[in-house]
């Protein structure tokens, strides 16, 4: 295994290159879905990437001058990091399907009318949970979109839960899943770290 210093420097380069990545593609495709909805959570992902690109920064800056008061300050706030999103990956993994619906109505009652309308439309149904045509303005225009296929004269489009419950359950899995693979690249950037500041560079030691 290789594990000389700048085998040590290489590698911690290239796992904050990847977070640098990684944040860019948070902030991009957050500003990008931000053009279609004005979701609450948009601004959210944006200042994750923003963080994540601030601390691959100053991990390449700690890792190119060998930096111990940088590495040190980088090694605290990533391990922290691994605690909370490795706690919240497991969350996401241990939820059952009675908590994201619970989690899923509570998201309902917080978003805008003019989501609720899209998501309806998209989905072809109407309301949250319930059949009624009055439990949001646009369920008339969906309704006649459910009807069109139906010769049912009182036909009413089905609510969105039961066409939603997979979607909602595959979004917990695949964000816990990938959140749990980060979290361990993150304890991997602490091990490199805690590594490469008890290393000494021989090369420059040599001209002292």
């Amino acid at each position: 295994m290789c594990g000389g210093f700048y085998c040590s420097r290489n590698s911690l380069i290239l796992l904050n290159l990847m977070y640098i990545v990684v944040g860019g593609l948070l902030i991009s495709s957050a500003v990008y879905g931000n053009r279609f909805t004005d979701l609450p959570i948009i601004p959210s992902i944006i200042g994750c990437g923003v963080v994540l690109i601030s601390l691959a920064l100053m991990g390449l800056y700690g890792a190119a001058k060998h930096h111990q008061v940088t590495l040190f300050f980088y090694m605290i706030i990533l391990f922290c990091l691994f605690i909370v999103q490795f706690a919240i990956a497991c969350s996401c993994l241990a939820v059952s399907k009675h908590q994201q619906r619970i989690f899923a109505e509570e998201g309902w009652n917080e978003v805008s009318d003019d989501i609720k309308a899209e998501v309806q439309t998209t989905f072809g149904c109407c309301g949250f949970n319930t059949t009624q045509a009055n439990d949001h303005p646009s369920c008339d225009a969906v309704n006649k979109i459910c009807c069109s296929t139906n010769d049912a004269p009182d036909c009413t489009c089905l609510p969105c839960l039961p066409k939603l419950e997979d979607t909602i359950d595959s979004a917990f899995r695949v964000s816990g899943s990938i959140g749990l693979f980060f979290s361990f690249t993150e304890l991997l950037g602490v091990i490199l770290t805690v590594r490469y500041r008890n290393q000494k560079n021989l090369h420059a030691s040599a001209f002292l």
